[in-house]
């Protein structure tokens, strides 16, 4: 297996992120070219692909690790786990999440967060193994593209 954390953005990458993004489910839109190279241009966000079983194998999984400052320090996140069908079940989702947590721990971010749905109970299973705590917080989220008037500060 061989993790690589995207640089330059391909035909390839946009093919397999294209292909991947639907099994994280139907409400996650496909991300246009422009998105992509928005996302590997950032510098606050990794994208990591898997190739299996070699590194110049198809990419068989993905993961985006997201890296910023606040007052108190640096956070992480991690983003759109996800492993082709075919792959899984050999350790890909373990490979591309140690190789976020290194990349994070470089970073001097002071933890990881992630959020999973309870019914992905092989995922939720794996970030337990981990060592990721399951936090007892209240999310939100606030939908913008759909809103016609959002209150204003001041």
């Amino acid at each position: 297996m061989h993790i690589e954390k995207v640089t330059r953005f391909t035909e390839e990458i946009f093919e397999a992120v294209q292909r991947l993004v639907p099994l994280l489910g139907a409400h996650k839109p496909k991300p246009s070219w422009d998105d992509l190279t928005l996302l590997i241009d950032s510098g606050t966000s990794t994208l990591l692909v898997a190739r299996f079983p070699a590194a110049d194998s198809p990419i068989a999984g993905m993961l985006t690790l997201a890296l910023y400052r606040v007052p108190t320090g640096v956070r992480s996140i991690v983003e759109d786990v996800v492993v082709d069908d075919r792959y899984r079940n050999r350790g890909i989702a373990k490979a591309l999440m140690q190789t976020a947590i290194e990349i994070a721990r470089e970073a001097g971010a002071n933890g990881i967060s992630l959020t999973s749905n309870p019914q992905r109970t092989a995922a939720n299973q794996l970030y337990l193994s981990l060592g990721f705590q399951k936090r007892e917080t209240n999310a939100y989220f606030l939908p913008l593209k759909s809103m016609g008037n959002v209150p204003k500060a001041g």
